[in-house]
């Protein structure tokens, strides 16, 4: 049964989560318009899940693919 988890993994992995800095520039009741290092990005407020403030900045916990 281990082994068959194992395959699953490799065929099907699973998105990896990051925490990224922005500076948040605008905010609509759906999405967010923030700045990160690679330009401006709008991010929908169902795809953010956690919010964080470290050093007087703004932290998103998104999936990898949320940030193109």
């Amino acid at each position: 049964m281990l082994g068959l988890f194992n395959l699953y993994t490799l065929i099907c992995p699973e998105e990896k989560h990051l925490w990224i800095r922005v500076r948040i520039l605008h905010e609509t009741q759906k999405a967010v318009l923030v700045e990160i290092p690679i330009g401006k990005q709008w991010i929908p407020k169902s795809r953010i899940d956690g919010i964080r403030i470290k050093n007087k900045n703004f932290e998103f916990y998104v999936k990898e693919s949320v940030i193109g």
